[in-house]
């Protein structure tokens, strides 16, 4: 399950590397970054195990099927149909079987809440500030009502990605913010509200040009660090 995620790069990447081993499910709310990624889908002919809901990362709540469970012989008539009182399906691969109903309780493999964010650790969106304005820095970015409900869209978002998760599976937070408020902060507050969750070591990042967060086995690129825009990272597992 990939939530939140712009414009598709990273879920195209996601739906290259799974292959033939699984599906993917791509949820945002805006129905113009979905079209953009169903394209990206169709132009590098990565759609075949993909399903693209607009929905709000927040309330989503369709569980996957077991593979075994899938029907693939049904027409994309038929699971349309089927999908008119739930969030709106805006593509779906031919071999993508199945989303479950909210009764099952199995829940995702692995998630990745791709969190919307003020975008301040990214060089690019920065540059961006050429153009609009220095001066519109503060309301887009500094504003702390801004902030405040930037950040409690942020835990809610994770909260739901949680709540999807099965046992045992894996979850990635991320954000290309830099600020604590968006990143340690909502992990924080996100453990103290879920027993259930426990923060992971990402072994693979042991070679990587990042540095530890604030919180053990968060991790944190910045330009200094990394000599790339800013990226967060924390892992958690569903006990």
């Amino acid at each position: 399950l990939h939530m939140c995620f712009i414009l598709g790069a990273k879920l195209c990447m996601l739906v290259d590397l799974l292959g033939s081993l699984g599906s993917v499910t791509g949820v945002d709310v805006a129905k113009h970054r979905l079209a953009a990624c169903r394209t990206m889908l169709q132009k590098y002919g990565l759609g075949n195990r993909c399903r693209l809901f607009v929905a709000d990362g927040t309330t989503f709540s369709l569980l996957p099927l077991r593979f075994k469970e899938w029907l693939p012989s049904r027409s994309r008539r038929e699971i349309k149909s089927a999908s008119q009182s739930r969030p709106e399906l805006i593509f779906y691969g031919r071999d993508s079987g199945i989303v479950g109903l909210r009764k099952i309780k199995l829940g995702y493999d692995k998630v990745l809440v791709d969190a919307e964010c003020t975008h301040d650790g990214s060089i690019r969106h920065i540059q961006k500030f050429e153009h609009w304005g220095w001066k519109t820095l503060e309301s887009r970015v500094l504003d702390a009502e801004r902030s405040d409900t930037l950040t409690l869209l942020q835990l809610r978002l994770l909260q739901n990605g949680f709540r999807l998760l099965k046992i045992g599976g894996s979850l990635v937070y991320s954000t290309c913010s830099l600020t604590i408020a968006q990143n340690e902060d909502v992990v924080e507050q996100f453990l103290s509200d879920h027993e259930s969750a426990e923060l992971q070591e990402i072994e693979s990042a042991k070679n990587w040009p990042c540095r530890t967060g604030r919180i053990p086995y968060t991790l944190r690129f910045d330009p200094l660090t990394s000599q790339t825009s800013g990226l967060f990272v924390a892992k958690f597992t569903k006990l």
